[in-house]
């Protein structure tokens, strides 16, 4: 195609031609609009090679747009808007509200994505009603037709397909291809065309998938081909394991990050060293397993016993040894853990827990934010009990005389009986707070010492139900610390009780399936979305990786097919206690 000596609408319609064919004064006119837009008002980040056109109406109060992606002519885009790399937003389309993109994602022309909507109160005229907006999500590696309606609060999966003049309004499920108003499912995307129709009308199932109009089958029904899926995810993580840890080591510090462009962490580190040792089976082989541990040990701050964040000072303990939150909480398990897999153990106790006291314990838990934060409330107990291990370990003392006792006491006294767990439900999250609490809580309690979790039924009725939260589970919404926190819990109490067994292997097992399919070859797994936008979110990385490995295998092992991953979680997510307790209960 010959470029017009007149190219200013071309590229505005056809931003894909933008990068090959513009002239210089139409790139440093594109120039002068990314400047506008960085200067104006609003939070806005423009990725690699993006391209906004001159006429497109572009009034954002976050605008995040990843490599790659382009915002085409006569567009309107308001809200908080952010998009993954090599996303299309093309001529005429509206974009309002919360909107998230993942990587991929083709919007077409004259299209809605609308995250907000008005009141409908018969006492209030329309232009007088509230504006509620519970966001639109996007999956990666999604095509939606032109003419396309996606409602406010609507998950559209990964790899899905929407058809022209679809009206979307309730979420859809990874590799759906949907049609129609309101738009309902077509058929699989891995399907041949037609199998679906065919097993439709036959009253079977299609190919791959479940039988029409029904949940995903039982998992004694699909036991088989989850047998297949394990055993090729397991072969080629196993394949993909030094790719993806190469990827996350920083050239020149050879500290590790995250995922590439991220800032090193101790964390990171870690989760390097965990990876290595599920899915090959020793260090990570960029050092000898005793060069990783000289590094991990020397973290550590002789004084307190805790390991700061990289160029951060020594942490201050808190009232009862340890800082409320932050990275040298974690720390007391991601080093400590680490360490132990690489053969080795921390320098030095952790004095600040090794010296408190039973009184002064108690008098902190009863202050922690049960009611509101459960989650901050059970990780402060995970660090604090996994810190009380790691003296042990040492040879001293875990804590104070009768500290340790007096955890397990408090905990057993102050369980509520109907839920199983500590803290309360909120209006805005319902039980995340609660669930995810409960998984640190016990993990670093009684996971980690070998005892018997109180009301271990209660427990399995509160996840269960919490698994249905579509605020939280939902297709597309879910990420790594939330299916974590309903697995781990599942999978613990089922170590007590057969109560809702067959319920629980079916939610591992639709699960497991969807975990599957979020490996990115060679990178990993993504953490999976925030609400609130931060962390890794979904770009592949160690953190994900690491959680997620964690996950498959207690997935695995709940439907009674763990063996065939041929890793067992040995760190933090191990299944066996660390080190049991006696005397603690």
């Amino acid at each position: 195609m010959n470029q017009p000596e007149n190219d200013d609408g071309l590229f505005d319609h056809c931003p894909w031609l933008y990068a090959e064919q513009a002239s210089e004064r139409r790139r440093a006119a594109q120039e002068q609009r990314r400047k506008r837009l960085l200067e104006g008002a609003g939070s806005v980040r423009l990725g690699e090679n993006c391209f906004v056109a001159e006429t497109a109406a572009v009034y954002p109060d976050v605008l995040h747009l990843g490599d790659r992606s382009y915002i085409a002519a006569h567009a309107y885009v308001t809200g908080d808007v952010r998009t993954g790399a090599d996303c299309t937003i093309n001529p005429f389309t509206v974009v309002r509200g919360t909107v998230t993109l993942g990587d991929g994602v083709r919007i077409g022309a004259h299209s809605s994505l609308l995250a907000f909507n008005h009141g409908t109160s018969p006492d209030l005229p329309v232009h007088q009603q509230p504006v509620t907006s519970r966001g639109i999500t996007i999956g990666d590696d999604v095509w939606i037709g032109s003419h396309v309606v996606v409602v406010d609060g609507v998950t559209i999966s990964d790899h899905c397909v929407i058809g022209a003049g679809a009206v979307v309004t309730k979420d859809l499920p990874a590799w759906t291809v949907a049609a129609g108003n309101p738009a309902r499912r077509i058929r699989d995307r891995r399907e041949a065309r037609g199998a679906a129709q065919r097993a439709e009308a036959s009253g079977g199932v299609a190919p791959g998938g479940a039988a029409s109009g029904s949940e995903a089958p039982h998992p004694a029904q699909e036991g088989s081909a989850l047998v297949g899926e394990l055993s090729a995810f397991a072969t080629a993580a196993r394949t993909q394991a030094a790719d993806l840890l190469d990827r996350c080591r920083q050239p020149g510090t050879g500290r590790y990050v995250d995922r590439p462009g991220a800032e090193p962490t101790v964390r990171a580190h870690c989760d390097a060293v965990e990876i290595a040792d599920l899915l090959l089976g020793k260090a990570p082989p960029h050092l000898p397993a005793a060069e990783h541990a000289a590094r991990l040990r020397a973290l550590q701050d002789p004084v307190t016993g805790l390991v700061p964040e990289y160029g951060a000072a020594p942490p201050v303990p808190g009232p009862a040894g340890l800082p409320e939150d932050g990275a040298s909480a974690y720390h007391v398990l991601c080093v400590g853990y680490a360490l132990d897999l690489l053969g080795s153990s921390f320098a030095h106790p952790v004095h600040t827990v090794r010296t408190t006291t039973a009184d002064r314990l108690v008098r902190h838990l009863a202050e922690l934010p049960w009611r509101d934060r459960a989650w901050h409330a059970g990780s402060w107990v995970d660090s604090w009990a996994t810190a009380a291990h790691w003296n042990l370990r040492l040879g001293t003392e875990a804590a104070a005389p009768g500290a340790l006792e007096a955890l397990f006491g408090w905990l057993h006294t102050h369980a509520d009986p109907w839920t199983g767990m500590w803290g309360s439900p909120t209006p805005e999250s319902g039980r995340l707070q609660m669930v995810n609490g409960y998984y640190r809580l016990t993990r670093g309690s009684f996971a980690q010492f070998g005892l018997p979790v109180p009301y271990a039924e209660r427990v399995i009725d509160t996840v269960l139900d919490h698994a249905r939260d579509p605020r939280h589970f939902a297709p597309g919404r879910e990420n790594a610390c939330n299916v974590l926190d309903v697995i781990h819990p599942l999978w613990l109490c089922a170590r007590q009780t057969s109560h809702r067994a067959e319920e629980a292997r079916s939610w591992a097992a639709n699960q497991l399936t969807a975990a599957l399919r979020r490996w990115h070859p060679g990178r990993g797994f993504p953490f999976g979305p925030r609400p609130d936008g931060t962390g890794p979110g979904r770009e592949p990385g160690l953190q994900g990786t690491e959680m997620w490995l964690a996950i498959v295998w207690l997935l695995a092992d709940l439907v009674g097919l763990a063996d065939v991953l041929g890793y067992r979680p040995r760190g933090i997510h191990r299944p066996e206690p660390a080190l049991p307790a006696e005397g603690t209960a």
